[in-house]
């Protein structure tokens, strides 16, 4: 049996993706992905609040979205808009969200970061196969979520305030990079796991699933390479000197590096390197999906 059309939208403080799916056998099925890398967390002014050309870039965005909803033949009924960390935390979020009501004809939802790792959970152990306790980290622009669970039952869960997009401006916009910046990117997410470390560790897991764009884009030039798939911290090490031999932002001659992610991969790899060491981690691999297959999978049941 097929079911109407739906769509789960995810604003991320590094991309806004979109999914539209029906649903089959009791299953969403995808039948169309849109992405665009919109940096909100890039705008985030002094003040606290979304620089305007930063929230244009935004609303520029869902107008794509808005243009492929009406070309997939989804009703604005059928949509759920999930926003994360950099909506949470600007001060002119409801002004965000107003310009936008207009454009998408549907509210946006911003959520907390304990729900951001509920669904990234459920959005991993809906499209990964696996047994036994997994350790989910999903490194968004702006917020990290950490999540500990046994089949579909969710142990632990932490949303820390650490993202590619936050440390690349903090820790790696001045180019040649060196080796200090990646030790000053190791102290803050050390300051930031704080006592949440000793719960991490103290819970175990038999293994580590990455769910966000920095893990995807290392997958991503391993495959290129033809390398194995499996990150561990031989090839974080690599990556890093590889990074800091690059005398500018495009890091053209990484080779396998998508130009896209580009700008936010040194920083991608900090947090990395500095999770692995602190918490021990021997090899992780990539989650089939995360959050927005989480909201997509919540959307079909509510449908």
């Amino acid at each position: 049996m097929t079911t109407s059309r739906y769509a789960a939208i995810t604003l991320g403080s590094n991309s806004f993706n979109m999914l539209v799916a029906e649903t089959v056998a009791g299953q969403p099925k995808i039948i169309a992905k849109y992405k665009r890398k919109v940096r909100l967390a890039e705008g985030i002014q002094n003040n606290g609040s979304l620089s305007e050309e930063v929230l244009l870039r935004g609303l520029d965005c869902l107008s794509m979205f808005a243009e492929m909803l009406e070309k997939e033949g989804v009703n604005s009924d059928n949509i759920a808009v999930i926003a994360t960390a950099t909506l949470r935390n600007i001060a002119n979020s409801d002004d965000f969200c107003r310009r936008a009501l207009p454009i998408l004809g549907h509210p946006i939802e911003i959520i907390t970061g304990m729900r951001e790792a509920e669904l990234i959970y459920q959005g991993m152990v809906a499209t990964t196969c696996g047994e036994g306790r997994r350790l989910v980290i999903d490194i968004g622009g702006a917020s990290t979520e950490f999540i500990i669970g046994d089949g579909d039952k969710v142990l632990l869960k932490n949303s820390l305030v650490m993202g590619c997009v936050t440390f690349n401006e903090q820790f790696f916009n001045s180019f040649p990079l060196q080796e200090l910046d990646f030790e000053d990117a190791k102290s803050q997410v050390k300051i930031t796991l704080g006592t949440h470390l000793t719960e991490l560790t103290s819970l175990g897991w038999h293994c580590v699933v990455g769910a966000s764009g920095s893990v995807q884009s290392v997958v991503e030039l391993l495959s290129h390479r033809n390398e194995s798939t499996c990150i561990t911290p031989d090839v974080l090490n690599s990556l890093k000197q590889e990074v800091l031999a690059q005398s500018d932002l495009s890091m053209s001659e990484i080779a396998g590096l998508n130009h896209e992610r580009a700008p936010t991969f040194a920083a991608g790899i900090s947090i990395l390197l500095a999770l692995f060491e602190l918490l021990n981690i021997e090899k992780l691999n990539l989650s089939g999906g995360a959050l927005r297959e989480g909201v997509l999978q919540s959307l079909a049941n509510r449908l």
